[in-house]
C-alpha cells in the first residue's frame, strides 16, 4: 500500500482528529477557567458574556467531538466555521493589534479545513457517512 492510499484511507480520520482537537481542548480549557475567560471576553466589550461563554464552550467542545466522531460532522463544521468568523475579527484583528497576524491566518486555515469537511463529509471511520 503506498503513502497516498494510506492517506486516502486514514487521512480523513486523522485530519478530523487533528483539526477538532484544537476546539475540544479550547472548550475544556474555557470550562476550567470560566472566570478568567469571562473577564477576557468582557474586556472586548462583548454583550451577554455568560451566554456567549456557554455557547463558545458548546460549539468548541461539542462541535469538536462531533467532528472527531464523524457524526453530523458537516453540521458541526458549519457551526465551527461560522463561530470562527466573529472570533477571528474580535480576538485577532491584526490590522489594529500587533502580533495577531499569524493567529488570524491560523483561523483562516481552520476555516478552510471546516469547509473541506462541509464539502466532502467525514470520510471513512466515522459514525455516519453524513451526506447532509
Amino acid at each position: 500500500m503506498n503513502v497516498f492510499r494510506l492517506a486516502e484511507r486514514y487521512g480523513p480520520l486523522l485530519g478530523r482528529i487533528l483539526l477538532a482537537l484544537l476546539f475540544v481542548i479550547s472548550g475544556l480549557h474555557k470550562i476550567t477557567t470560566l472566570e478568567g475567560t469571562a473577564q477576557y471576553m468582557a474586556a472586548k466589550d462583548l454583550p451577554l458574556v455568560p451566554l456567549l461563554l456557554v455557547l463558545s464552550i458548546l460549539i468548541e467542545s461539542g462541535g469538536g467531538l462531533l467532528i472527531v466522531l464523524g457524526w453530523h460532522a458537516r453540521w458541526a463544521a458549519l457551526a465551527i466555521f461560522l463561530f470562527v468568523i466573529p472570533v477571528t475579527m474580535i480576538f485577532h484583528p491584526f490590522w489594529s493589534v500587533e502580533n495577531q497576524l499569524w493567529a488570524f491566518w491560523k483561523n483562516v486555515a481552520i476555516m478552510g479545513g471546516m469547509l473541506y469537511i462541509m464539502a466532502y463529509g467525514p470520510g471513512p471511520f466515522s459514525l455516519t457517512k453524513d451526506r447532509g
